[in-house]
C-alpha cells in the first residue's frame, strides 16, 4: 500500500480508499484540495496499484490489512478518518465495523452495504475488454489504447483504465490481479455479512444524483449499520462524484470532517 501525504503539519488526517480499478492517486486532486488542513494518506487497496495480491477476494481481508497498514503508522497516534469509493466504500464500511478504534469520521462515497446489480458499471465487460488485449503483441501504451477502442469507445474511461498498465522486464503488464477479479466479481459486488455492532461514530454518505448505486430502500439497512449517518446528494453527478464534481465533493468533505 501507498502513502501519500498533503501536510506533515496538518491537524487531520484523512485515508482515501478507490473504487475497483482505481488506485490511491485517483484522490489526489481532492487530497491537495483538502490541505494544509487535512493531511491525506492515499491507498492502493490489494490486488490494485502497487499492493500485494491476494488469493481470492474478500472485504474482511482488505478491511483487516489495510487496518493494519493503518494501526502501523498513519493512525498509530490516534484514530482517523477515512473516505471510501465504491468497491472502496465497501472497505472502509467494512473496516469501521471491525475496527472503529481506528475510526474517527467516515465518509461512504455512491455505494451502499448492499449487493449492486453486477450490471451496474459495466465492470464484467470491462474487465473482459482488457483479459483480451494481447499485451505480447504491445510495445507502445497507444497500441494498448488502440486495442481497447472498439469494446470501450470513451477516451475518458480508457484513459482511467490505462492506468493501471504499466512496463516491466518484460514488458507491459497490468497492475490489477484482473484474473481474480473476473472470477469474484459477485463477490465486489455484494456486502458481507458482518456480525460486529453497528459503529457509532459520524458518517457522511454522498451519492450523485445521477447514479443508482445508492437507493432509497437501502437507507434503512445503512442506518441500522451506521446510525448516525448523513445522506448527502450531489446534483449533477453520477456514480465518480469526486471527479465529476470535484468542488461540491471538496466542500462537502471539508464542512463534515473540520
Amino acid at each position: 500500500m501507498l502513502a501519500g501525504k498533503s501536510d506533515a503539519e496538518a491537524t487531520h488526517r484523512v485515508a482515501f480508499l478507490h473504487g475497483l480499478f482505481g488506485r490511491g492517486r485517483n484522490f489526489a486532486t481532492i487530497a491537495g484540495a483538502l490541505a494544509p488542513e487535512v493531511q491525506s494518506l492515499l491507498v492502493d487497496l490489494p490486488n490494485h496499484g502497487k499492493s500485494a495480491w491476494t488469493a481470492e477476494f474478500d472485504y474482511a481481508e482488505m478491511a483487516d490489512l489495510t487496518a493494519e497498514h493503518l494501526r502501523a503508522d498513519f493512525a498509530a497516534s490516534g484514530p482517523i478518518d477515512i473516505v471510501g469509493h465504491s468497491m472502496g466504500g465497501k472497505v472502509a464500511m467494512v473496516l469501521a465495523l471491525r475496527h472503529p478504534d481506528l475510526v474517527r469520521k467516515l465518509v461512504v462515497v455512491d455505494i451502499a452495504p448492499v449487493t449492486s446489480d453486477p450490471a451496474q458499471g459495466n465492470f464484467a465487460h470491462l474487465l473482459d475488454s482488457l483479459a483480451s488485449v494481447d499485451l505480447a503483441q504491445v510495445g507502445r501504451r497507444a497500441e494498448a489504447d488502440e486495442a481497447l477502442k472498439g469494446p470501450i469507445p470513451q477516451a475518458g474511461v480508457r484513459g482511467f483504465l490505462l492506468q493501471n498498465l504499466k512496463h516491466g522486464d518484460n514488458g507491459f503488464e497490468w497492475e490489477p490481479n484482473l484474473d481474480m477479479l473476473r472470477a469474484e466479481l459477485r463477490t465486489i459486488m455484494a456486502f458481507p455479512g458482518i456480525s460486529a455492532p453497528s459503529f457509532g461514530g459520524p458518517v457522511l454518505w454522498i451519492r450523485g444524483d445521477k447514479s443508482d448505486y445508492v437507493r432509497d430502500e437501502a437507507i434503512p439497512i445503512m442506518k441500522s449499520l451506521f446510525p448516525e449517518v448523513e445522506l448527502v446528494t450531489v446534483e449533477g453527478s453520477g456514480h465518480w462524484v469526486h471527479s465529476e464534481q470535484p468542488q461540491a465533493f471538496t466542500e462537502a468533505l471539508r464542512t463534515f470532517l473540520l
